[in-house]
């Protein structure tokens, strides 16, 4: 528009035009205008940002509410709200909020939805307001709020742990229940075909009509470790990686929720254990990426009994997979859940799709 102005005054300058004097000059004092109007318009807006809930799942949908203060002592002009929602270094969009006038020494509030569709971090931010005038020729940008983070977690699956004596690793279980011997004295029964003349407890049968046995509690399971192997290449592709990921989660969902101590183990020197082993599981699945970085050593600070270790890797020939069957401990009972190989193998889960692994896992524990 000062170009334009400046263009009009030559023209009328040289053909002696004075209607084009006054198209110069209104061009140009437009732009003075709008420039002074965003300057001494741009209103005092205190805002802050809420985000809710704090730790979304995969599907969720989260709400932001932006709370608005106009400390000025005259009404506001219009403004509109921007703030970048960054999914990923390719996949950004803006979200455009428009804000009316403002009375003075008022509040108000604005807010939008965001969407998940796959795991990771979405980065809320800067809070930018944005002051104008009605012919869009100055703007006036001001960071109000600074950036926060939205941490998308992978969706659990609902899945069964383990009873002693049902389906196959159920059974398994209660094989190395019976190695670790006879538990706590649970009370007398009469005496079945097939049960051990010593556990016959002859006073009692003296004082009955029939022989009496001694029954004694059966060790149950007491924890559940769940290793996830992110070493490059062992996963055959991403969807795989993603697959292996959502097993993870719903193992350690389903063992704390089955009331087991609960642990999760994987690369980068990460063991977690706690209360808030879920929710801190599942934020450390919604960054991870396939890494070099080590696993934790999962053998040790095992608890006494029975312990259920599941490790999530790509197949039976993985390093991580090997390490697990090297440990000789009488009361650790193993699982495999591969991401690459089908299912079959004995106390093997295939979790090359989230359908299969549910389907797998409900078999392998007798569950529907």
């Amino acid at each position: 528009m000062i170009a334009a102005g400046v263009v009009a005054g030559v023209i009328g300058r040289v053909f002696g035009i004075i209607e084009l004097y006054v198209i110069a000059a209104a061009f140009i004092a437009s732009v003075v205008v709008a420039v002074a109007y965003v300057w001494f318009r741009r209103p005092r807006i205190e805002a802050s940002r809420w985000i809710h809930p704090s730790l979304l799942v995969v599907g969720d949908t989260g709400q932001v509410d932006i709370r608005l203060r106009h400390a000025g002592s005259i009404g506001s002009a219009p403004i509109v709200l921007e703030e970048p929602v960054t999914r990923t270094m390719t996949d950004d969009h803006v979200a455009r909020l428009p804000v009316a006038s403002q009375p003075a020494r008022s509040t108000s509030s604005s807010g939008y939805r965001v969407p998940t569709a796959t795991r990771g971090v979405i980065t809320l931010g800067p809070l930018r307001m944005v002051v104008g005038d009605a012919l869009g020729v100055a703007r006036s940008r001001t960071d109000v709020v600074g950036t926060d983070q939205i941490v998308v977690a992978p969706r659990t699956l609902p899945i069964d742990m383990p009873e002693l004596g049902r389906g196959a690793l159920g059974r398994a279980l209660l094989d190395a229940s019976r190695r670790l011997g006879p538990g706590d004295f649970h009370g007398l029964r009469e005496y079945a075909t097939g049960d051990e003349p010593r556990s016959i407890h002859w006073r009692a049968s003296a004082r009955s009509d029939d022989l009496m046995v001694r029954e004694h509690a059966v060790e149950g399971l007491h924890q559940c470790t769940v290793v996830f192997d992110p070493t490059p290449g062992v996963h055959a592709s991403n969807e795989n990686f993603e697959h292996g990921v959502t097993a993870a989660a719903s193992l350690v969902h389903g063992a704390m929720r089955a009331g087991l101590a609960t642990r999760f183990v994987t690369a980068g020197g990460i063991d977690l254990r706690g209360p808030d082993v879920v929710a801190t599981t599942l934020r450390v699945l919604a960054r991870i990426e396939p890494g070099e970085a080590p696993l934790a050593a999962f053998d040790n600070d095992m608890v006494d009994g029975l312990v259920l270790l599941v490790v999530v890797t790509g197949s039976s020939h993985a390093a991580t997979w090997r390490t697990s069957q090297a440990i000789s401990d009488p009361t650790i009972t193993r699982v495999l859940v591969t991401t690459n190989e089908p299912g079959g193998a004995r106390l093997t889960a295939s979790a090359s799709s989230d359908d299969e692994f549910v389907s797998a896992w409900q078999s392998l524990v007798g569950q529907p």
